[in-house]
């Protein structure tokens, strides 16, 4: 299987046990939140290997996510704690449909003290893919650096990029630098996965095909476009082609489907797999991490995932 390298800021994550607004909340179940560690369990639970980089709090709940990463098989040797700063936290809202309330408290992370000296002696040997998004570029200049430095070091040594934009507006300062921000790694990426509204926004354009036309003239080979529930738009080398979503018996939480969705492609790609069988992949973890509450526990084993894709393959075209 794959090695892979992410890095980003995993969070100490308190879901309501109750239906209703996050003020009236009393009490909470503990998870571990954040894009990329979404992103590196579903690969560990299809057999993938991954190296996380990050740093946490050297607080109970920086301790917490660390066994969490490990029990996941995840590697967190490149994970590190500092004693000046809070390990990232954040409360969600329980709803019976649509996206919850979140609140976070990250401002001044111990996340957001990393930069470009977390990987001066970064052995890349033997990886082959890095994913990204645009969370941790947010978080600050030096961790803005650090993306940078990561994916122009891939692309000398040759190792593929997926990025996934994963528009946070409120954790930038400025609506029209988070763009050229954004844009700028997404051009360093040969696979960039962003939501339909989040390209949208990036590009300028409206329509799917000129949304991924922006980022071919760029140099992205292939562009994978979330549509939700609809399920994906994707362009590659000329090939253009839309994917159903699959049936979702009851959404319990739509937070994560995006980075679901993201593990199935990638994982399919880098099993050599055509893009038609990636996006749908995709569409089907998509599907099953809006089933359960937390942010990463939909993410299947092989074999879940392939009961669910033979189960409802037949259904779609």
């Amino acid at each position: 299987m794959s090695r892979i390298i992410t890095g980003g800021e995993p969070m100490a994550l308190f879901v309501a046990d109750r239906v209703g607004s996050l003020e009236e909340a009393e009490h909470f179940n503990r998870f571990v939140a954040g894009a990329e560690v979404n992103f590196s369990i579903g690969m560990s639970r299809l057999g993938h290997q991954v190296t996380y980089i990050s740093q946490l709090g050297n607080d109970p709940f920086g301790k917490y996510i660390e066994k969490f990463l490990q029990h996941n098989g995840i590697d967190t040797s490149k994970v590190t704690f500092d004693s000046n700063y809070q390990t990232g936290m954040q409360w969600k809202q329980k709803v019976l449909e649509g996206d919850p309330e979140v609140f976070s408290d990250r401002k001044n992370s111990a996340a957001s003290h990393m930069g470009t000296e977390k990987i001066s002696n970064f052995d890349w040997t033997g990886y082959n893919h890095i994913h990204l998004t645009g969370i941790l570029p947010s978080l600050s200049s030096s961790c803005r650096d650090l993306v940078y430095e990561l994916m122009n070091e891939a692309r000398k040594k040759g190792v593929q990029i997926s990025y996934d934009p994963n528009l946070r507006p409120g954790l930038w300062s400025d609506k029209q630098e988070m763009v050229q921000v954004i844009n700028d790694l997404a051009c360093l990426a040969d696979i960039v996965l962003p939501g339909v509204n989040e390209g949208q926004l990036l590009s300028g354009r409206k329509d799917v095909h000129e949304i991924a036309d922006y980022y071919h003239a760029k140099g992205v080979k292939t562009v994978v476009i979330k549509l939700g529930a609809s399920g994906a738009f994707t362009s590659s080398e000329g090939v253009q082609f839309f994917t159903e979503g699959f049936p979702v018996e009851k959404v319990v939480d739509t937070v994560g489907a995006g980075d679901g969705f993201a593990v199935g492609v990638v994982s399919a790609i880098l099993e050599g797999l055509p893009l038609k069988e990636a996006a749908r992949r995709g569409a089907a973890i998509g599907a099953l991490a809006v089933m359960t509450p937390g942010d990463n526990d939909g993410l299947p084993s092989r074999e879940v995932l392939n009961t669910f894709m033979e189960k409802h393959i037949s259904t779609l075209k």
